[in-house]
């Protein structure tokens, strides 16, 4: 039976860099894009080189090591979604992870994070990448009641958990921060911060010498047919009996999952330098991450070179772009936000406002496993894919050849699939009320 699918060229919609991402724009990135053309075979062909894309190649590739293994990407390594987030390597299950569920599934979770940690550790130290790699741990931090009783939550899962935190509050806490805005906070000590585009991309550097990173070109036209792929590019026709997609919410452009993804953008700001004069606020640390115990509120980062990044606010996006003209008011808040925070920083400026897509579900389940016969997929990461993409992406390599290993059993044993999505109009008036009534809900631990 002839199985053939087929996405016209105008239908998709594509990715593109905006050019306002400060993690990027800080790096020097020399390396050109690899140029192909004509009809080329692959044993492997992966669509996204993100963590998930990154993970997967380079798993694949050791495990196969002569195999042909080409990855696409649609714009430079690190101008998407993985070099767009706030650098936070989370161990723990976090959000919704930590919430629900049974002890077993968050052990389960909790195992995968640190592998893909060490993976990740593994990787820079054997290639010193340079990407502010900092074992710092992170706080969970409130402002108000609101933020307190979340706080109160997150400690008894710990304590079920038998994770062992620290609870800071007054001057011990604005010590850390440099502010009295926050009154307590949880601090866990095993996440990792990083400066995440830099680290895709030195981890683009180092892959195995089999992979082929083709940067700069995005996919228009995905078929299969006769049990082999046909992915074309521009300039190149590559043809493979399996793909994986690391494409997150794109995946929707090849008609996967159409129906079960939350196209969702989050924002963020980062400051210009601060002098060391300025600096003499953080009387403790230097750098270090700030999570929100509230899930709508605020993170915040003090950075190695002496930057702080806000995130906060967000809005539906079902065509994964916003209006860039929107953003002024995003920026003018972050930096209201800021100087709530730091009164004293009578100067502060913002030298970026970016925004990231990523794809959500109504359930807050991501998506792992084989999407079609051959082809494979991870992601619906509910925004917090710089560590569980890395581990998927690697587990999706073993699934896609067969191999087997505790790690996998336990992916595939804590997997569901995102649930469906109600039809347009529906879907925006009630994700878009949702995101208002939360907003207000938020608002004091803004």
């Amino acid at each position: 039976m002839i199985h053939y699918f087929f996405v016209l060229i105008m239908s998709i919609i594509l990715p593109r860099d905006d050019s306002r991402c400060g993690w990027y724009k800080l790096l020097t990135v020399s390396r050109p894009s690899r140029q192909i053309h004509g009809t080329q075979a692959a044993d492997v062909v992966i669509v996204g080189a993100g963590f998930v894309g990154l993970a997967a190649a380079r798993a694949y590739a050791l495990l196969k090591p002569q195999h042909r293994v080409v990855l696409l990407e649609a714009l430079k390594v690190g101008q998407g979604a993985s070099g767009r987030n706030s650098g936070f390597l989370i161990d723990l299950p976090h959000k919704r992870d930590l919430e629900f569920g049974s002890l077993e599934r968050k052990k389960k979770i909790y195992r995968l994070n640190l592998e893909a940690i060490e993976d990740l550790r593994s990787a820079v130290q054997q290639h010193q990448i340079h990407c502010d790699w900092e074992e710092a741990g992170k706080y969970q931090v409130a402002v108000g009641q609101r933020g307190i009783s979340f706080l109160n939550d997150y400690a008894s899962l710990l304590d079920d958990f038998d994770y062992p935190y620290q609870r800071i509050e007054g001057q011990s806490l604005a010590r850390v921060l440099g502010s009295t805005y926050y009154s307590q906070a949880i601090y866990t000590e095993r996440s990792v911060l990083v400066q995440p585009a830099a680290l895709v991309n030195g981890l683009a550097e180092h892959l195995p010498a089999n992979v082929e990173l083709y940067e700069e070109h995005p996919v228009l036209e995905f078929k299969q047919h006769n049990g082999q792929y046909h992915i074309h590019t521009q300039d190149a026709v590559f043809q493979s009996p399996k793909v994986i997609l690391a494409t997150n919410i794109f995946t929707q452009e090849f008609g996967y999952l159409r129906s079960r993804m939350l196209p969702t953008m989050t924002y963020a700001s980062m400051t210009r330098a601060l002098s060391l004069q300025e600096m003499q606020l953080f009387r403790e640390q230097h750098s270090w991450g700030a999570t929100p115990a509230d899930h709508g509120g605020t993170t915040l980062r003090l950075t190695r070179d002496r930057r702080l990044v806000i995130r906060n606010s967000y809005q539906f996006v079902p065509k994964y772009h916003d209006d860039l003209q929107s953003r002024r008011a995003i920026r003018d808040s972050h930096l209201q936000g800021l100087q709530a925070r730091y009164p004293s920083l009578e100067n502060l400026t913002l030298d970026y406002t970016w925004g990231g897509a990523c794809a959500l579900s109504r359930n807050y389940q991501p998506f792992f496993g084989q999407l079609d016969s051959n082809l494979y997929f991870s992601g619906v990461h509910q925004s917090v894919g710089a560590t569980r993409g890395s581990i998927t992406g690697k587990l999706l390599a073993q699934l896609a050849l067969g191999e087997h290993s505790e790690s996998l059993s336990d992916m595939l044993e804590i997997s569901q699939k995102p649930a469906i999505n109600p039809p347009e109009p529906f879907l925006s008036i009630g994700v878009n009320a949702r995101m208002v009534l939360a907003r207000r809900a938020s608002a004091s631990e803004l």
